[in-house]
């Protein structure tokens, strides 16, 4: 897998992370300017499942196996629109709050999914 779209997806949900969790310090509920934050980790992560399933059919391996390899790059694509999904249910601060333990979770994630690969 490409370790620099590993690197750049990782850094993007920190920085969302602490972008999200600083309008929850501020009491601020999520707004339309994260949504578009929450886009572009998600066409990141998006990039990710593409180029891992591509890998995977050319006949590369991951080390500790291909089905959980593909159920944590489905994991880290979902990670990111299902926190969005429950912030717009939770319109309070804790929607943002959601957002950024979901980003936590994608950055997480990621260090796992690499893990998997190279291990």
């Amino acid at each position: 897998m490409l370790d620099a779209l590993t690197v750049a997806l990782s850094a993007a949900a920190l920085a969302l992370a602490a972008w999200c969790g600083y309008a929850a310090f501020r009491d601020q509920p999520t707004k339309d300017w994260h949504f578009i934050g929450m886009a572009v980790v998600t066409v990141l992560a998006l990039a990710q499942l593409v180029t891992g399933i591509v890998q995977l059919a050319r006949g590369e391996e991951a080390d500790q196996g291909s089905v959980i390899f593909i159920s944590y790059l489905i994991g880290a694509f979902l990670a990111i629109p299902a926190a969005g999904f429950l912030s717009l249910s939770e319109r309070t601060r804790w929607g943002s709050v959601t957002v950024a333990a979901g980003a936590v979770v994608l950055a997480v994630l990621e260090v796992r999914l690499y893990d998997i690969w190279k291990a």
